[in-house]
């Protein structure tokens, strides 16, 4: 299997900061990112990440602005 295989089946991921990426569901998952219960090919990985990753900025960034708002 290979990232461009169009068999690969891949993991909609998430880390601390909840910013999203796609991996492979052969890998194990790298350090600090975990699996959100999506999965699909790679286009439907990355069609439902545009449509839930709204707001591009980390969860830290975002809190401080709120912080900062108040």
């Amino acid at each position: 299997m290979s990232w461009d295989s169009p068999d690969t089946c891949f993991l909609v991921v998430r880390n601390h900061e909840e910013q999203y990426s796609i991996w492979p569901d052969y890998k194990a998952l790298p350090a600090g990112w975990s699996s959100i219960g999506k999965q699909g090919s790679k286009e439907e990985c990355l069609a439902y990440i545009e449509s839930v990753w709204t707001d591009m900025r980390p969860l830290s960034l975002r809190q401080a602005m709120q912080a900062q708002e108040r």
